[in-house]
C-alpha cells in the first residue's frame, strides 16, 4: 500500500472533481492544479498550488505549454526505490507526486460536429494531458493515474478502507486503463487526419478506435462471451447508431443479421422490405408502399422468415405493422414508426424494435475480419453499377422489364453468401440460393425454395455473384424458367456460356464486377 500524499489535478471534464479533491485533502493529500481546475477548486474552498507557482514558469502559447516541466515530470517519473533518483529530486527541490488526475480535451466530441474546422480540431488535440498520463502510468509502482470521473467513487472507497492509500494492484489496473485511453485517443487523431490528408491506402500500422457500447449475453453460441463496440469515427451512422425503442437486449447474432439488413435495405430507393436469416436474405421486395413491399418479400420464403430480422427503408405504417404483428419476429428496423404502428408492435414483449438514424451507407468504412494471429482489411463492397456499364453479350437484347429485374437482382445477390444465385422479378425475389459449394447447386436450391413457396420461375431473371464456370448453370436457369441472366463474366468458358444463353434464347448481361461474400 502506498499513501497518496501529493496529487496533480488537471481535468477538462470537471464532473465530480470537487468532491474527489475534497476527499483527497481529507486523507491528508496536497493538491497541485492548473488554470480552470485550480479556479474551480479554490471557489469551493479547496486549497491548491498552481503549477506555474510550483515551476516558476508561466503558461505560454495560449496554454499550449503549462505542465511540460522537469519539476512536474521529474516528480512523477522518479523511481522511489532508486537512491540516485531521490538524490536528484532533493538537489532540485522537487517533491514526488503520488497521483495524477487527468481528463483529456474532448477531441472526439469536437470532430463529431460537422462545422468543426481543421484549425479547431488541431487546437483540441491534447498534448500535456496524454504526456502526464503516460508518465504516471509508466511509473505505476509509485504513482496512481486517474483518467475518468467514473473512477473517483471506487478509489475513494478503497482509500476509506486504507486511510488514504492505494494497493499496487489498483495502480496497475489504473495504468492499464490509462494506456488504453491514450492509445485510443491517438488512434482517433490518426484516423481524423488520415481522412483529410492524402495517405497510403493501407498503412504499415493500423490504428482504429472503438468504444464498448455494451456487453452481450453471449456470442454466436451460449458458451461464447461477447461485447459490442462502436467505431469512433462513425458516430452518426451504422448499426452502432441504431436507437432501440422496445424489446429485450440485442444478441450477437441479431447484430450480425442487422448489418446485412441495413446494408441491403438502404441500397434501394423505392419503398423496400428486407427479411434476413443467418446473414442471408430470405426475401426482398419493393413496391408503391411498405405493405406491398413486405407482402412480396415474405412470399419468397415465409418459413425461413419465422424468427427473422425485418428491415424497412420508410416510416413503418399501421397497415404493415398489423401484418408484422401476426408473425414471430426477432427484430424490426425502420427509419421511423407511426405512433399507432409502434403501439401495436410493442404489445409483443420481446420483439426488438430499432430506429435507423440514417438511410445512408458508411461509404468510406473499412471491412475488418479477424483471423488466427492477424487481421484482414478491405474496403466495403459498395461499388454501384450504372446501366451504361452493363454489357449485353447475348444475341437477344433484354426487354425493359428484364433489365429492371436484372438491376434489382444484382442489388440482392451481392448480399447473399457465395456461391449465390437468385431468381427475381423487377420488384421482388422469387428464389434465393445461398452458400453452396457449387454454383449449379445454388441454382437448384433457389429453384427448390421457389417451388416450396409456390412461386413460378417462368419469366424471371437469374443473377450470379460470380461468373458461370460452365454452361450447366445457364442450362439449369433456363430449365427453371428464367429468360435472362446477369453475371460478372470473365470465365475462360465465357464463349460456351454465352452460346448456351443463345441456344435458350435468353438475354445475358455482363457486369464486369464480382460480388463474392464469404
Amino acid at each position: 500500500m502506498k499513501k497518496i500524499k501529493r496529487v496533480l489535478i488537471s481535468v477538462y471534464d470537471k464532473e465530480g472533481v470537487v468532491e474527489f479533491a475534497g476527499k483527497l485533502v481529507d486523507f491528508g493529500a496536497s493538491i497541485i492544479s492548473t488554470g480552470g481546475t485550480a479556479r474551480l477548486l479554490k471557489e469551493n474552498n479547496i486549497e491548491c498550488t498552481l503549477v506555474s507557482d510550483l515551476t516558476g514558469a508561466a503558461e505560454i502559447l495560449d496554454g499550449r505549454v503549462k505542465t511540460l516541466h522537469p519539476k512536474i515530470h521529474g516528480a512523477i517519473l522518479a523511481k522511489r526505490q532508486n537512491p540516485a533518483h531521490l538524490q536528484q529530486l532533493n538537489a532540485m527541490q522537487i517533491e514526488p507526486i503520488d497521483m495524477v488526475v487527468i481528463s483529456l480535451y474532448p477531441f472526439f466530441d469536437v470532430i463529431s460536429r460537422a462545422e468543426t474546422t481543421l484549425e479547431q480540431a488541431l487546437e483540441n488535440i491534447d498534448i500535456g494531458g496524454p504526456t502526464l498520463v503516460r508518465a504516471a502510468a509508466k511509473n505505476f509502482p509509485d504513482v496512481a493515474v486517474v483518467t475518468s470521473p467514473t473512477q473517483y467513487q471506487w478509489l475513494i472507497r478503497e482509500m476509506d478502507e486504507t486511510g488514504g492509500a492505494l494497493s499496487s494492484e489498483t495502480r496497475r489496473k489504473l495504468a492499464i486503463t490509462a494506456f488504453r485511453e491514450t492509445y485510443q485517443y491517438d488512434g482517433i487523431v490518426t484516423s481524423y487526419l488520415s481522412d483529410i490528408e492524402t495517405q497510403v491506402e493501407y498503412p504499415d500500422y493500423l490504428v482504429i478506435g472503438f468504444k464498448k457500447i455494451q456487453d452481450l449475453r453471449y456470442g454466436e453460441n451460449p458458451h461464447q462471451s461477447a461485447a459490442f463496440y462502436k467505431e469512433l469515427n462513425h458516430p452518426e451512422k451504422g448499426i452502432a447508431a441504431l436507437e432501440q425503442l422496445h424489446g429485450k437486449q440485442l444478441s450477437y447474432n441479431n447484430i450480425i443479421d442487422l448489418d446485412a439488413v441495413v446494408k441491403m435495405v438502404t441500397s434501394f430507393e423505392a419503398p423496400c422490405s428486407v427479411i434476413v436469416k443467418h446473414s442471408n436474405p430470405c426475401g426482398v421486395g419493393v413496391g408503391n408502399n411498405l405493405l406491398e413491399a413486405f407482402t412480396k418479400a415474405i412470399a419468397t420464403d415465409a418459413v425461413s422468415a419465422f424468427g427473422g430480422i425485418f428491415g424497412f427503408n420508410r416510416k413503418l405504417d399501421l397497415n404493415t405493422a398489423q401484418q408484422l404483428h401476426k408473425i414471430f419476429i426477432e427484430v424490426i428496423a425502420a427509419p421511423d414508426f407511426e405512433p399507432d404502428a409502434l403501439q401495436l408492435l410493442t404489445k409483443k414483449k420481446n420483439v426488438r424494435i430499432l430506429k435507423l438514424n440514417s438511410n445512408e451507407l458508411l461509404d468510406a468504412e473499412l471491412n475488418l475480419r479477424k483471423v488466427a494471429g492477424g487481421l484482414l482489411v478491405q474496403d466495403e463492397d459498395i461499388l454501384s453499377l450504372s446501366e451504361s456499364e452493363l454489357q449485353v453479350v447475348s444475341r437477344r437484347q433484354p426487354t425493359t422489364d428484364e433489365m429492371q429485374a436484372m438491376k434489382f437482382a444484382w442489388k440482392v445477390v451481392k448480399w447473399v453468401k457465395s456461391n449465390a444465385v437468385v431468381f427475381c422479378r423487377k420488384d421482388r425475389t422469387i428464389g434465393i440460393g445461398a452458400g453452396q459449394m457449387s454454383r449449379v447447386d445454388s441454382s437448384q436450391f433457389a429453384v427448390e425454395k421457389a417451388g416450396k413457396a409456390g412461386l413460378s420461375l417462368l419469366g424471371t431473371v437469374a443473377a450470379s455473384d460470380a461468373f458461370f464456370p460452365f454452361r450447366d448453370g445457364v442450362d439449369a436457369a433456363a430449365k427453371a424458367g428464367a429468360t435472362a441472366i446477369i453475371q460478372p463474366g470473365g470465365s475462360v468458358r465465357d464463349e460456351e456460356v454465352i452460346q448456351a444463353a443463345d441456344e435458350h434464347e435468353m438475354a445475358m448481361v455482363f457486369t464486369g464486377i464480382r460480388h463474392f461474400r464469404h
